[in-house]
């Protein structure tokens, strides 16, 4: 993830444990030297963290699909969520 934008496209791969180890390392290397993608990057564990906590059962149908879209539509937006 040479840049914010490869960073911000990877954060929930990253989040979600699939990186390999180099990738895993680089993503960590520049959020660790970008507030902003730190910023994004908290910012979608938070969110994860609520869903879970309020989302015992299944999502609601259409859920995932609509927060993924709105996410998506703010990273094309300006390379930056929030």
């Amino acid at each position: 993830m040479p840049d914010c934008d490869d960073t911000l496209r990877e954060l929930q791969t990253f989040l979600d444990g699939e990186l390999s180890d180099d990738a895993v390392g680089t993503m960590q290397a520049h959020l660790d030297g970008c507030p902003d993608c730190l910023q994004a990057f908290d910012f979608h564990a938070e969110l994860r963290s609520v869903i879970a906590a309020k989302c015992h059962d299944a999502l609601p149908p259409g859920l995932l699909a609509r927060l993924e879209q709105c996410l998506q539509a703010d990273i094309d937006g300006d390379g930056r969520i929030g």
